[in-house]
């Protein structure tokens, strides 16, 4: 005798060995001997064998009618025995018995199992529920197969167009679109990036990187809302002075100018800063938006702004205007000690913008050595690098910056490589000209004046302090070790810093006699400086991984040549003609600082990664410096730069 019994869900059967009514002893077609309970019985039989009765059950089963099955069946409870013999209106053999359980089984949104070899039919109501829904799931499945299909064929779906910065930064995985990437990712092994690339889904690699910046930071896009116009004072002074700025070439925002005015004593220095703080205050909509960008963000190549670009425009000290501003005079003696300083709000005149391309050529350490050509303003401009010597000096951290080299992107959007818009060209320029002496020396003398004037009134504001080499954000006036003053508040970019708008305030109030527009223990002042120290820190990375992307670009615009580069430690190298930072595991162990010569095997624009092979070391060319701890990353990251405490250049 034969038997048919359920396990794990599954169907088998059995020839028995021994019946002692309670339980049975069985052994399987496959010689597999089991213990069973006679309650795990369904069916006893003769014919056929055990062997044969499922397989011509499943093929039995192939003819029988679900639907028609449910039609014909009572309402109440049944077991599938007596359904059998129903149905085929005679005693059921074991192979017709078996074919309607498994037909019964296999239709679980028709029949609703009640117990082993038990079942009912399912409500009317239910069973058009559960089939619409098998309906709708056959219809996704068909949708996912033929969007993962046209994804293969390197064709985006339309369903995929309006979904593309979501499906590549956050991925919703209920979506059918979700899931058609995923599957054509899985079959074709690439990565969403790239197949979407492939697709045309993205103009070019830049605009990935771009654009997974925006979907975090600005997901309502960069456009400003309208805003009410800003209206500062009528009634400002003009100031007696004629002020010139000293930017970068592509420098828009020009957050500070300066003056020299002859005096019977030595000079009276003016250090000039543009006032937006006049025109708009807390809780205007200017102040929403500044509030919520927080910092202009740069890149090679382009900026987001912080303020809207027709205000930008009319609080910059732009040439030939009357700019609002507030002012620090400092009165220096003839043997350039500063003797004392006021500080006041005006109107300053503006007559020149000078430009770091136009004058660096004739002011720089040569010519100051040698005496140099005439050009305007250089009278000025070397007596302010001159006091900037002396303050320098006066902080005890002279030529803190002398072998640095900072690196200038200029990309030519009307450019258009095999990798997308944009050409790049990358320059190297050193950092600690006498140009920038004299602008960092005189923007930590506003910047540390002004703090303490601050400090000393009772006024809180927002402070840059650095204690055992950590650098901080705090409302109470500390030291700043690392450029050695008591005080450091950022108030010299308005323009394109919160922190230095919220102090420009800070300031008026102070010089207005008014009552701060932040008081004392204000929960929004401590709430703004931390908003600004992690969306500063995160548009600085954004930065630096873009300048690693365009480092990329400018190698294969280059051909992937062979290039030189500096050992920083172990198997860890800078390129010496661009600001490059990656690992080399072909290279042997060498000292820090050590030059050696690589082959660029490759570059990746999806995952901003080089694999370079070390070919040979290079003689020393006897200017290397000490590679400096600081300047190295824990990993092969974009290199950070250096904690500089003066304004950020503007990125071209």
């Amino acid at each position: 005798m034969n038997l048919l019994f359920e396990e794990d869900g599954a169907f088998k059967t059995g020839t028995i060995l021994t019946d002692n009514d309670a339980s049975l002893q069985v052994e399987t077609p496959h010689g597999k001997r089991l213990k069973l309970k006679s309650k795990d019985v369904l069916m006893r039989f003769a014919q056929p064998s055990a062997g044969e009765l499922l397989e011509r059950a499943e093929a039995e089963a192939e003819g029988l009618d679900t639907e028609f099955l449910w039609e014909v069946c009572g309402d109440e409870e049944f077991g599938f025995a007596e359904f059998a013999q129903e149905y085929f209106g005679h005693t059921p053999s074991a192979v017709e018995s078996t074919a309607v359980l498994l037909r019964l089984h296999a239709a679980p949104i028709y029949f609703h199992r009640k117990g082993r070899g038990r079942f009912r039919k399912a409500p009317a109501e239910i069973l058009q529920a559960a089939l619409a829904g098998l309906e709708k799931k056959r219809q996704q499945a068909a949708a996912i197969e033929r969007m993962r299909d046209e994804l293969l064929a390197g064709r985006l779906p339309e369903e995929l167009k309006p979904l593309v910065r979501q499906l590549l930064y956050k991925p919703d995985r209920n979506r059918l679109e979700t899931k058609a990437l995923e599957a054509a990712c899985a079959e074709n092994g690439k990565s969403p990036a790239r197949l979407l690339l492939d697709c045309g889904a993205l103009a070019s690699s830049h605009e990935l990187h771009f654009d997974r910046f925006l979907f975090e930071y600005f997901p309502a896009g960069t456009a400003f809302p309208p805003v009410d116009e800003p209206v500062e004072p009528a009634d400002l002074p003009l100031a007696p002075v004629r002020a010139f700025s000293i930017d970068d070439a592509a420098t828009t925002e020009i957050d500070d100018a300066f003056s020299v005015t002859p005096t019977d004593q030595g000079w009276c220095i003016g250090i000039h800063i543009a006032a937006p703080g006049l025109g708009f205050g807390r809780g205007s909509g200017l102040d929403g938006i500044a509030r919520e960008r927080l910092s202009t963000v740069y890149m090679p190549g382009n900026k987001i702004t912080m303020l809207p670009d027709h205000i930008v425009g009319r609080f910059t000290l732009g040439e030939g205007r009357d700019c609002p501003a507030l002012s620090l005079y400092l009165d220096v003696s003839r043997d350039l000690i500063v003797t004392g300083n006021r500080s006041c709000i005006e109107r300053v005149p503006v007559v020149a913008n000078l430009r770091h391309h136009d004058i660096e050529p004739v002011f720089n350490e040569t010519t100051l050595a040698e005496g140099g050509p005439d050009f305007p303003w250089k009278t000025e401009l070397t007596l302010l690098w001159e006091l900037a010597t002396v303050l320098e000096a006066g902080r005890g951290k002279p030529a803190a910056n002398q072998n640095l080299v900072d690196y200038n992107f200029n990309v030519d959007w009307d450019a258009v490589t095999e990798d997308g818009p944009g050409r790049i060209e990358i320059g190297r320029r050193p950092r600690g000209s006498p140009l920038d002496k004299l602008v960092a020396e005189l923007m930590i003398a506003a910047n540390s004046t002004w703090g303490k004037a601050l400090a000393d009134a009772g006024i809180p504001a927002l402070y840059r302090a650095q204690t055992g080499g950590k650098v901080r954000m705090t409302t109470a006036a500390a030291p700043h070790e690392g450029l050695g003053v008591d005080c450091y508040a950022w108030s010299s970019s308005p323009l394109r810093r919160y922190v230095d708008l919220v102090n420009q305030w800070q300031l008026i109030a102070w010089l207005q006699g008014s009552a701060p527009t932040f008081p004392p223990k204000s929960a929004e002042l401590i709430a703004a400086m931390r908003d600004f120290e992690l969306t500063y820190a995160a548009y600085a990375e954004f930065q630096r991984g873009m300048e690693r992307y365009w480092c990329l670009r400018w190698l294969r615009q280059a051909g992937h040549p062979s290039m030189s580069a500096r050992v920083l430690r172990e198997s860890l190298v800078r390129l010496e003609n661009i600001p490059l930072i990656f690992k080399v595991p072909s290279m042997p162990t060498l000292p820090p600082g050590t030059r050696v010569q690589l082959a660029i095997d490759s570059t990746d624009l999806i995952d901003v990664e080089v694999r370079a092979t070390y070919q040979e070391t290079l003689a020393a060319t006897g200017n290397e410096q000490p590679v400096d701890e600081e300047e190295i990353p824990d990993l092969a990251t974009p290199e950070a730069p250096p904690a500089a405490e003066t304004p950020a250049p503007e990125a071209s």
